[in-house]
């Protein structure tokens, strides 16, 4: 049984909206851990998108900021990734990321693509 499993990936035209999903195990959500979003565009390093601060807060990458929303829902132990206004260079794998008691977890990825 996979620790992160995600989804809510597709095809979305630019100025369109996407919602990723990422189920948690219970073990590891936890309010000590690192949750963030992640994501890889072909030829590209994998770049931290958006993630919890340790004070509570959240922070984003700049090319995301007043675009994107990171959220976690602790009933169902899902983080959330809300993506409005969506660019083509937002293209992409987004991977799901948490990291604790030592360890670090990482969804399956799923595709984003922004495109007429």
């Amino acid at each position: 049984q996979a620790q992160l499993q995600e989804s809510g990936g597709g095809l979305v035209q630019p100025g369109g909206s996407l919602t990723l999903s990422c189920v948690v195990s219970q073990s590891i959500f936890s309010r000590h851990a690192f949750m963030g979003w992640y994501r890889q565009a072909p030829g590209k390093e994998r770049e931290l998108v958006a993630h919890f601060t340790s004070g509570g807060g959240r922070d984003y990458t700049d090319s995301v900021k007043g675009r994107f929303t990171i959220s976690r829902d602790t009933l169902t132990n899902t983080l959330y990734l809300l993506m409005n206004s969506l660019k083509p260079e937002d293209t992409g794998v987004y991977f799901c990321n948490v990291q604790h008691g030592g360890s670090v977890y990482w969804g399956q990825g799923t595709q984003v693509t922004v495109s007429w």
